[in-house]
């Protein structure tokens, strides 16, 4: 009898040191999003993104991608993912809060978030200064990645890159329309992402030989933007580029009907442009609004990976997939591949597995060339952007034209004759 119990104690001992080799049966990450306050329409779809491809990851599925055909991970002995969520309210001093929380109480291995890059600025550096991975997944801001820092990753392209697609976009259309695009106007929320959208826009306006006739920035949370449209009004410009998040976006939208404003184009930078309750809450006034992009559910037609991810995500929360939880749910399988590949919840492990990450575009559901960090910024080097235009209240690609299902609506139809 003893024996028997010294050896099954033995065996127990084995185990324990075999989990704290290969990793817990659970694995905790933290996730920060902006679950209540302005953009919580926003963080709750991000939230969905990944929690779908935690349920992919954790589950046998028959989708041809990565994680998706075993149980959990397979290199940590089938181990869990387990979220645990924190909700920054789009407020930088509590999104660093919550990311020191995540690491030191609910002692999360990584940390994904957090959708607004003033947000993502602060609760990275908690993460820096405790030595905890963390992947960004939508926060756009270039300067997010010139810091130097050791932990940080993103897999989403940045406004560098995304502001001179416009341009590229504009020039096209120039080409393919003959219409003039000049002056343009830039607009926008000044917090962090929208003054750094703004900087980039202004020099790539200028490089591709667009005059710009003004800039006009105003507070996110406005109650009223009458007097800042007036004055972009004023300007008399045949394209605005906007950057604005899902209230502001939605307060501009009735203040341009109400004002009779109606450039030729009106191109967004994503952010409140492209979530779920900016077509919900306008209706036919949400549509021609063009938008960069970096996915679109009519990509799907090429690329049926997508389609099924996407047919997933509409059954399971009855809301389109939308560029936002689209890169959501990216992030996660990057981040549970590196973990896998690890094999260890070791940060310094992961964080080495992240810069050794060589994800092919066809393991993707977005439409880029693949996953691949630079090893002295951390970003992404392997994405790209697209244009959508808002029609009959759906998002279509019209942009690069050879991936475009729908033609460009231009000009932007005046309110009265619509």
């Amino acid at each position: 009898m003893k024996k028997g119990i010294a050896i099954c104690a033995a065996i127990l001992l084995i185990c324990s040191f075999a989990f704290s080799a290969f990793g817990a049966n659970e694995i905790k990450i933290g996730v920060i999003y902006p679950l209540t306050g302005p953009a919580a329409s926003t963080g709750q779809v991000l939230l969905e993104g990944v929690k779908l491809a935690v349920d992919i990851i954790n589950t046998k599925n028959n989708l041809n991608m990565l994680l998706a055909k075993t149980e959990g991970l397979p290199n940590l002995n089938g181990a869990k993912i387990v979220i645990v969520a924190g909700d920054h309210q789009s407020n930088p001093a509590t999104g660093m809060a919550e990311a020191e929380r995540l690491i030191t109480q609910s002692k999360v291995v990584a940390i994904l978030g957090c959708y607004n890059s003033n947000v993502t600025a602060t609760a990275s550096q908690a993460a820096e200064r405790l030595g905890i991975p963390f992947l960004n997944e939508t926060s756009t801001s270039p300067t997010l990645t010139e810091r130097g820092f050791k932990w940080f990753f993103r897999t989403t392209p940045n406004d560098d890159l995304l502001s001179e697609n416009f341009f590229h976009f504009l020039s096209d259309m120039k080409k393919r329309r003959n219409v003039d695009l000049s002056p343009i106007a830039i607009f926008n929320e000044n917090t962090l992402f929208g003054t750094d959208s703004a900087k980039f826009q202004d020099k790539y306006a200028k490089q591709h030989g667009y005059k710009v006739g003004g800039t006009i920035s105003y507070p996110p949370k406005s109650t009223q933007l009458t007097s800042e449209v007036q004055k972009l009004k004023g300007l008399n410009p045949k394209v605005v580029l906007q950057t604005s998040y899902i209230a502001d976006a939605i307060l501009s939208m009735k203040t341009y009907k109400e004002l009779n404003f109606a450039p030729d184009a009106i191109l967004a930078n994503n952010a409140g442009f492209i979530d779920p309750e900016f077509v919900k809450t306008l209706g036919k006034d949400a549509n021609f609004i063009l938008s960069r992009e970096v996915w679109a559910k009519d990509l799907a037609v090429k690329k049926p990976i997508t389609k099924a991810v996407a047919d997933m995500f509409q059954k399971r929360t009855g809301k389109p997939m939308d560029g936002s939880s689209s890169r959501a749910f990216t992030a996660m399988i990057v981040l549970a591949d590196a973990i896998n590949r690890a094999g260890s919840t070791e940060p310094g492990k992961i964080q080495k597995a992240l810069l050794e990450t060589d994800m092919k575009a066809d393991q993707l559901i977005m439409p880029w060339d693949g996953v691949r960090f630079d090893p002295r910024t951390h970003q992404n080097v392997l994405g790209k952007g697209i244009i959508v235009q808002i029609q009959n209240g759906e998002y279509y690609t019209v942009w690069p034209f050879g991936l475009a299902t729908k033609e460009v609506v231009w000009p932007f139809p005046k309110w009265n004759k619509r």
